[in-house]
């Protein structure tokens, strides 16, 4: 792939893996990008995962014919992203890496060296020349790890955005960017907000003709829109008007509650209304999803005198992402002692910019009159909020 007529996509596919990060399900695989910069000098920015170093290697021959590369560019210390430096390393033993104080030190720990005679360290505003291209290094500490830096290319306009600006998913599957970049965000990236937007306010400065992530494809058009949308995550804002309900059901009776409360709401005019079993989806889409909406409704039953396991689980990977600035409301079911709406409540307590409905629905075993006539007033809360 060609990237601009001096610069090269030598990544990867990896369509073997089942989780990312042993977490994230990822039906359509992954991509580990890397880049070569072909100019008076040479350079290679970042490695790609263990399994594919041969591919790797053949590839930067392939692009470099008879040429050598002069540098290595770590951007991200990931192994996803490192693994392969000893590898490059000794088959060209001249090249200089390039990276920040931070990521040699982590080199120590994951090859037993710190390369102190094939270095070059860098700091936030380095340049580096290649020749006709000048290379800028901007430090992005925790974008997601403590030594990530960016490059931005002031000759093409190319920003080399480390984990930034990435997704889910191999490169040869075609399918929408945005949902896959959400769950990639929300659950890589989301801790760390104020970090995103330190990043986007060095980024303004600059003219960004093309993207190019570490996972996921070269952005080459509307890069206002990939901007814009890492200014609103990163902010915590939501992205779009719409109610999300997230539920878990032991016996039915408060599925069939939720079932009743999206008609209703969907009856008074609320277009966007979702609907997901926390037991049965994959929980990084709903996640996704809660930071998606403007709205979401927490609907679970009381365990143990506790808050039903799949939903303690969604409530604190909400919490831990810093789920802000959205209306929340609760649905609880409990056959003697429903009282889960309350500890669900709690666990927000430490949450920025929250409100809450007035109305909470409360199920005793199943629905009655005065249930069915709680659904109807928070709805009715819900579309007027």
């Amino acid at each position: 792939m060609t990237v601009t007529s001096d610069m090269k996509y030598i990544g990867v596919n990896d369509h073997d893996i089942e989780l990312f990060e042993g977490i994230y399900r990822v039906p359509n695989g992954m991509s580990y990008n890397s880049y070569a910069i072909l100019d008076e000098k040479v350079a290679i920015l970042d490695t790609v995962d263990e399994k594919f170093t041969s591919q790797w290697l053949k590839q930067i021959e392939k692009v470099l014919g008879k040429r050598k590369p002069d540098y290595l560019i770590v951007q991200h210390m990931e192994p996803d992203h490192s693994a392969n430096i000893m590898n490059f390393m000794k088959e060209y033993p001249e090249t200089i890496l390039v990276a920040s104080a931070k990521a040699f030190m982590m080199m120590e720990h994951f090859f037993g060296t710190e390369f102190t005679k094939n270095r070059m360290v860098v700091s936030d505003g380095d340049v580096l020349s290649l020749g006709k291209h000048k290379l800028i290094f901007v430090a992005a500490a925790m974008v997601h790890w403590p030594e990530v830096m960016v490059t931005y290319d002031t000759t093409d306009k190319v920003l080399f955005s480390a984990d930034a600006f990435g997704k889910f998913g191999a490169l040869d599957v075609e399918e929408d960017w945005i949902c896959e970049a959400r769950r990639y965000y929300i659950g890589i990236v989301g801790k760390y907000g104020i970090q995103v937007q330190n990043l986007l306010k060095k980024m303004a400065v600059w003219e960004i003709r093309r993207i190019c992530p570490l996972h996921g494809p070269v952005l080459t058009e509307n890069i206002s829109y990939y901007t814009d949308l890492y200014h609103t995550w990163s902010r915590y804002q939501p992205e779009e008007e719409g109610i999300f309900i997230a539920y878990t059901s032991i016996y039915g009776n408060t599925k069939k509650a939720v079932m009743l409360l999206e008609e209703t709401l969907k009856e008074k005019g609320c277009e966007k209304v979702m609907v997901k079993d926390l037991i049965r989806c994959d929980k990084s889409k709903a996640v996704a999803d809660a930071f998606r909406y403007s709205k979401i409704v927490l609907a679970t039953t009381t365990y143990n005198n506790e808050i039903f396991p799949d939903m303690r689980e969604f409530i604190d990977y909400l919490t831990e992402r810093n789920f802000s600035n959205r209306v929340v409301a609760f649905m609880e079911n409990g056959s003697w002692a429903p009282v889960v709406a309350k500890a669900m409540r709690e666990k927000f307590e430490k949450s920025k910019g929250l409100r809450f409905a007035d109305t909470t629905v409360k199920i005793t075993s199943a629905l009655n009159e005065e249930s069915r006539g709680q659904i109807e007033e928070l709805a009715a809360e819900l579309y007027s909020m």
